[in-house]
C-alpha cells in the first residue's frame, strides 16, 4: 500500500504570510486616510479596499477547496486501482 506524504505550511511561512497581509492592508488604509480627497471619496476607496479583501479571501477558499475535491477523487481512483490489483491473480485459470 503506498503513503502519500501530506504537505504541511510551516509556522514560518503562515506568520510570514499574515504580517505580509497585515502590512499591506495597513499601508493602503493609511494610504486612503492621509489622501488629500473629500470624505466620499475616501469612503469609497475604502469599500473597494474591503471589496478586494473580501473577494481575495473568498477566492483562496475557492482554490483549496478545489483542490481537496480533486485531492479526494486522486484517493479514491487510488483505492480503486489498488483494489483491483491486489485482486488481480494472472495464473489463475477459470
Amino acid at each position: 500500500m503506498t503513503q502519500t506524504v501530506k504537505p504541511t505550511t510551516t509556522t514560518a511561512f503562515h506568520a510570514q504570510a499574515v504580517i505580509s497581509f497585515a502590512v499591506s492592508f495597513g499601508a493602503l488604509a493609511v494610504g486612503i486616510t492621509l489622501l488629500p480627497v473629500s470624505t466620499w471619496m475616501r469612503s469609497f476607496l475604502a469599500i473597494g479596499l474591503l471589496y478586494v479583501v473580501t473577494s481575495s479571501f473568498t477566492l483562496a477558499k475557492c482554490v483549496r477547496d478545489r483542490q481537496e475535491e480533486a485531492n479526494v477523487v486522486s484517493r479514491v481512483d487510488q483505492a480503486r486501482l489498488d483494489k483491483l490489483l491486489a485482486e488481480h491473480d494472472p495464473f489463475r485459470t477459470d
